[in-house]
């Protein structure tokens, strides 16, 4: 509107000499390319650059004299000198076009070295988009640390905008009377613990937010007395974290079961690898149709009456149609609006006790895992007719996201 006013008004105005109108005009034509170079490079860069989340070990090569604990000052050199290692490293290598920058959001000092954790920043090649491989960053990393004569460098990278990604193949089998997961098979499972027992799963949906079910807190929602708990055993954890804030949907009234479903907040953040990582959210739009296969995952009883198990066990199961749920010889008019049913009307196939609140994913074409339901109630546990119940994500996504941002 500014310009329009400028050409409408100013150019003709009778009062200006022709050398002003001359410059009016060039000013104009200026701001218009700079607006529309502005906002071509948003448009064409600002939405795919690709964002890195990595840890960079490295000895402190300017500080090995210096034993105690590091000054503020140092650690902010050493951040300098951390940032100024992965400048050179990526800018003296192949990607020296796709690198933009890189920054050290945190620095832990360690007893003989300092660990970084940092974000880097490149841009997509103008051909296909595809994402920098941890191996390649890795070996780069580690040249450079080497002829800085200082430790090797240990770097894991995750793409940061990557959701609902794998790093083994996956084989499935059963949480009732099953066999364990593989190690890094579900990375977004999560151990919710009381008192650092095992009370119910729950899914990573960002590296300080775990959806999971309300009912897990019906007793107990004081944030102090929970912890998370990572990896494919409890015991020993992969990283455990603190819980420091519980959101239950404000409709959850027990012993109903409607809106079963739950927020936590932890700190601090989590580092994104192969063994921990968020699953996708689908939209609020979307639809998994009947029988298709899907997974669930937890540290729940193998049989009904058992014990919550150390390992992670996973299962493919089929969701079941509203229709069928919905029959009176299975669950009649339980079914609300925001659940769906997902297992085998010939059960054996089940969640159980200990797994409520955890994963129910499915993959789509390209390899990616998206987060649909929330273990939520059942009866018994691989009964015939009675399949496991789901709180239903996409139902609730909208909430998830006035809660979280994600």
């Amino acid at each position: 509107m500014y310009l329009h006013r400028v050409a409408r008004y100013g150019i003709h105005n009778k009062n200006l000499k022709p050398w002003m109108i001359t410059v009016l005009t060039a000013l104009s034509l200026m701001m218009v390319v700079v607006t529309i170079g502005l906002l071509a490079h948003l448009l064409v860069f600002g939405q795919k650059m690709e964002y890195y989340q990595g840890t960079l070990t490295i000895s402190d090569i300017q500080d090995n004299s210096n034993s105690g604990p590091k000054s503020s000052n140092q650690l902010k050199d050493l951040q300098q000198m951390k940032e100024n290692l992965v400048d050179e490293t990526f800018i003296d290598s192949t990607l020296n076009k796709r690198y933009v920058k890189n920054h050290v959001d945190r620095l832990t000092p360690e007893e003989d070295d300092t660990r970084a954790d940092m974000v880097m920043v490149f841009q997509p090649p103008s051909t296909e988009p595809r994402t920098i491989g941890k191996k390649t960053s890795h070996s780069l990393l580690n040249q450079k640390a080497r002829k800085a004569r200082a430790l090797p460098a240990e770097v894991s990278l995750v793409q940061v905008n990557d959701c609902g990604k794998r790093a083994i193949p996956l084989i499935a089998n059963r949480i009732v009377s099953g066999n364990p997961a593989a190690k890094g098979a579900w990375p977004w499972q999560v151990s919710l613990q009381r008192s650092n027992i095992h009370q119910c799963g729950g899914t990573l949906i960002g590296n300080m937010w775990v959806v999971t079910a309300a009912h897990c807190f019906r007793t107990n929602a004081n944030p102090r007395q929970w912890t998370l708990s990572f990896g494919t055993t409890i015991n020993p954890p992969l990283m455990k974290r603190d819980v420091r804030r519980i959101i239950m949907h404000e409709r959850y009234r027990p012993p109903a079961r409607d809106h079963d479903i739950a927020l936590v907040q932890f700190s601090p953040r989590v580092t994104f690898s192969d063994e921990v990582s968020r699953i996708c959210l689908p939209e609020p739009s979307a639809s998994f149709p009947p029988n298709s296969t899907v997974y669930i995952t937890g540290f729940g009883a193998l049989y009904y009456g058992g014990e919550s198990q150390n390992e992670l066990h996973e299962a493919r199961v089929q969701i079941i149609s509203n229709d069928v749920c919905k029959q009176r010889h299975v669950y009649g008019n339980e079914i609300k609006r925001g659940m769906f049913c997902a297992g085998f009307l010939e059960g054996i196939y089940d969640a159980c006790r200990g797994d409520s609140g955890g994963p129910l994913v499915i993959r789509d074409n390209k390899d990616t895992w998206y987060l649909i339901g929330i273990v939520s109630w059942g009866d018994n546990c691989g009964q015939k007719n009675k399949p496991g119940v789901y709180t239903q994500v996409t139902y609730y996504r909208r909430w998830i996201a006035s809660k979280t941002g994600l």
